[in-house]
């Protein structure tokens, strides 16, 4: 088990690093984005790019370096004859490479905060995007496999017609309509809720109630999900041979669900939570931006209209390591939950 839990965080570790090299390099090819504010900000920040290795400075105009990103006035570098150069993609990524192990720095922000690090600017909103999917995760789980549960003990009924039904319909529906839907008719027309998300100066019961349209919207096609899942694998062990057996050997359909058939179905259920967390961090992005939720998901959508690369950057790593850190936590859960996976891999 150590052994493939230590292969399996390595493929996590080169698989992170190939896709953070591949949209580097994607992202490098676009044009530069320059930075925004005044020539002395604007210098502040070239001069942070020539210190990572991303932009060249030299005292006279060179065609073969490529376009000339900004003249410097003398004014602002208090020299004459500053010009600066983008560095080759090459060049620029093994600086990046350097300075992520040396010191840990991804670049700072051209226009979402400009001159401030794009660590900083992701270590400000991840907390919020955290807690909303955990939040939800919370909520939909236990309804979810409750509502799985009573559907498939009342297979083939009007309950099952109805609960089925249901999740067809709202599975099916994107978590950016509901959440319209829901400030539609809690905002707008009845004014319970908030129709923005609340500012940090606003008391803990406003900000509490900020937090009931998202969890609602991401929490619907969970539940849907866990519903649906549950009911399958139920019904599946409900009909295997090992549960009659159990019901010839004398206990009651009860004891029969509750010691035997609940336990072998929540096997792929469980792990399945994890799974689902991923979906509901990344389809949070577009609710964010709807709500005004100050997370990576809304950072994210920002960071492409607005072109600033280096924060996009940490965000696509964050949402990469996320995903990759619970696939590994779903495959080594198996083991932990199943004794004969844990078996079939010591053999």
């Amino acid at each position: 088990m150590r052994k493939y839990v230590l292969k399996r965080l390595a493929l996590a570790l080169l698989t992170l690093f190939v896709i953070l090299s591949l949209t580097f390099i994607l992202m490098k090819l676009l044009p530069f984005q320059k930075p925004a504010g005044f020539p002395a900000s604007q210098w502040a920040f070239y001069q942070d790019q020539i210190d990572l290795g991303y932009v060249i400075q030299v005292s006279e105009e060179n065609a073969a370096l490529g376009t000339l990103l900004w003249h410097v006035p003398v004014s602002v570098c208090g020299s004459d004859n500053v010009y600066l150069y983008q560095a080759s993609i090459m060049d620029q990524y093994f600086n990046w490479i350097g300075n992520i192990f040396t010191k840990w720095d991804w670049g700072t922000s051209t226009s979402v905060l400009p001159n401030y690090s794009a660590m900083y600017i992701i270590a400000q909103k991840l907390p919020v995007s955290i807690s909303i999917n955990i939040i939800s995760v919370i909520i939909a789980v236990p309804f979810g496999i409750l509502l799985g549960i009573w559907a498939a003990l009342k297979k083939n009924k009007l309950t099952d017609h109805i609960i089925s039904t249901l999740v067809m319909v709202f599975i099916s529906v994107p978590s950016f309509v509901i959440i319209s839907l829901l400030m539609l008719w809690l905002c707008y027309e009845n004014q319970w809720l908030p129709s923005q998300w609340p500012l940090a100066s606003m008391s803990s019961g406003q900000k509490a109630l900020g937090y009931i349209i998202p969890v609602v919207s991401l929490s619907f096609g969970s539940i849907c999900g866990y519903c649906r899942f549950t009911r399958a694998e139920l019904c599946e062990v409900m009909s295997s041979d090992y549960l009659l057996l159990a019901r010839t050997k004398g206990l009651t359909r009860r004891q029969s669900i509750v010691r035997h058939a609940l336990r072998n179905a929540m096997v792929p259920i469980v792990p399945s939570i994890i799974a689902e967390f991923i979906g509901i961090l990344g389809g949070s992005m577009i609710l964010e931006s709807l709500y005004g939720i100050p997370g990576i998901g809304g950072l994210f959508i920002e960071c492409i209209n607005k072109k600033d690369y280096n924060v996009l950057m940490v965000d696509m790593a964050v949402f990469t390591m996320i995903s990759l850190a619970a696939g590994v936590l779903l495959d080594i859960s198996y083991g932990f939950i199943d004794p004969r996976i844990r078996m079939g891999a010591k053999k």
